[in-house]
C-alpha cells in the first residue's frame, strides 16, 4: 500500500510549476494482452548489424525491456534485475528465449547499446540482445504493446516505467513482469505461457517510474528525496504497528 502512494506522494511534494508535466500521466502501461508486435520492423544490434525482433526470436519467446542505454535512473538496475531472476530459474537466453535491452530513444545509436551490454554483461554474464532503431520502428513497437513513455523538455529525460514485456514465439503479446527484479518464479511461469502462446499476468502489477533524477547535482530532486522519507517513515511507522498488534495478542 505504501508503494502504491508513491505517485501520489510525489505529485504533492512537486512544485506547482514541476507539474505542467504529468510523468505519471504521460508514461505507464496499457493492458493489451495478445497484441500483434510488428516483428519484421528494423533494428540495429549492438554490434551494428541490422536485425528484427522476428530473426532475434528465432521461434523462441522475448523477453523485452523497453530501456534508455544510456539512462541516469533505473534502467540499468532493471536489466540487472531480469538477469538475476533470469539466473535464479531453469530456463536459459539464447537456448531458451531472447532477452533484449530495447533502446525507446531513437538518438541513441548502436555505440550506445554495445555501452548497455557490455556493462550488464560486466555485472551478469548472460545471452542478450541490445537494439537501437529509428523513431517510426521504435514506435511501432513500443504503440502495439502499449507502452507509453514521453520526453520533458524542462530536464531532458524520458519519462518511462520500468517493465518487461513478454512476448509470444509468434510476436503476440503475453503479458508483462513489473518492478525492477521480478520473482524468478514469475518470469518462469511467464515465459512458459509465452511457449504455450497464452496470455498472463504475474506477479504485482506496480509500475515504477524512471524519471526525475538531476544529471547535474548526481542526486535526486527534493520532491523525491521528500517522498523517500515518508515511505521510510512510513514503512517504520507500520512495522512499529504490527509489533505492537503481536505483543497485545500474546498478552
Amino acid at each position: 500500500m505504501i508503494l502504491r502512494a508513491l505517485p501520489l506522494l510525489l505529485l504533492a511534494a512537486a512544485p506547482a510549476a514541476a507539474q505542467t508535466f504529468d510523468p505519471f500521466g504521460e508514461a505507464g502501461v496499457d493492458a493489451r494482452p495478445g497484441a500483434r508486435v510488428p516483428m519484421d520492423a528494423p533494428f540495429t544490434a549492438a554490434d551494428g548489424r541490422r536485425t528484427t525482433l522476428r530473426a532475434i526470436a528465432g521461434g523462441k519467446p522475448i523477453l523485452l525491456a523497453p530501456v534508455l542505454h544510456e539512462c541516469p535512473n533505473l534502467c540499468g538496475v532493471t536489466l540487472a534485475g531480469v538477469a538475476d531472476a533470469v539466473a535464479a530459474q531453469s530456463l536459459r537466453p539464447g537456448r531458451d528465449f531472447s532477452l533484449v535491452a530495447f533502446g525507446i530513444d531513437p538518438k541513441e545509436g548502436a555505440a550506445d547499446a554495445a555501452a548497455d551490454l557490455a556493462r550488464l554483461r560486466e555485472r551478469t554474464p548472460i545471452d542478450a540482445w541490445s537494439l537501437v532503431g529509428d523513431a517510426k520502428p521504435v514506435h511501432a513497437v513500443t504503440d502495439a504493446i502499449g507502452y507509453r513513455y514521453a520526453w520533458d523538455a524542462r530536464i531532458r529525460q524520458y519519462a518511462h516505467v520500468a517493465a518487461v514485456a513478454v512476448i509470444t514465439p509468434e510476436g503476440r503479446l503475453s503479458g508483462w513482469l513489473y518492478g525492477l527484479t521480478p520473482s524468478a518464479a514469475d518470469l518462469h511461469q511467464a515465459l512458459l505461457a509465452a511457449r504455450a502462446e497464452r496470455s498472463g499476468s504475474w506477479g504485482e502489477q506496480l509500475a515504477l517510474l524512471c524519471f526525475h533524477y538531476d544529471p547535474v547535482s548526481g542526486r535526486y530532486t527534493p520532491a523525491i528525496e521528500k517522498i523517500l522519507r515518508i515511505a521510510a517513515f512510513a514503512t517504520v511507522a507500520a512495522l512499529a504497528l504490527l509489533l505492537l498488534r503481536m505483543r497485545r495478542k500474546r498478552a
